[in-house]
């Protein structure tokens, strides 16, 4: 029973060591590459991160690789046109809705500020003006109540017509 535990731990130990037999590069386009095998002949002895201990790349190793790049290789991975586009088309619409939330959020701005003085217009001309109060009835507004309007007007326009 104590070989089968000793069996056990064992192959527990030596089956993570198969996930060091690792290739780790950098490809043509910066991406970080994993992978069992070795890189492919044109990846740089620089870019290549980590390697199997005890393997070197050889010219033997990339001969197969090099012969069956020979056939007509696979469109390279890289830049995707559809996905290109499709993006650049995002990004314009994205841009046209901030633009026109934008152009909105100014032309709120300029009618908020031709009301504003329209209103400090009608204060300051005068006029008796009638508000209504806090319980809803309705009463002419008084000199300090004009005054308090006015300057709460000022800031409206000081701040919404630049």
């Amino acid at each position: 029973m104590k070989m089968n535990h000793l069996l056990a731990l064992l192959f527990a130990c030596a089956f993570p060591l198969a996930g060091f037999a690792q290739w780790q590069w950098i490809d043509q386009d910066g991406r970080k590459v994993y992978s069992d095998r070795a890189p492919p002949p044109d990846i740089a002895q620089k870019n290549i991160l980590k390697q199997p201990a005890g393997s070197i790349r050889t010219l033997a190793s990339a001969a197969p690789e090099a012969a069956a790049s020979a056939a007509p290789a696979p469109k390279p991975l890289g830049k995707d046109p559809v996905l290109e586009a499709k993006k650049k088309q995002a990004d314009d619409e994205e841009n046209a809705k901030r633009k026109n939330a934008t152009d909105k959020q100014a032309q709120d701005r300029a009618q908020n500020c031709e009301r504003a003085r329209n209103s400090l217009t009608v204060l300051k001309s005068g006029i008796r003006m009638k508000a209504p109060n806090a319980s809803g009835e309705v009463e002419y507004l008084s000199d300090a109540g004009r005054a308090a309007e006015i300057s709460r007007v000022q800031a409206i326009v000081s701040s919404d017509c630049n």
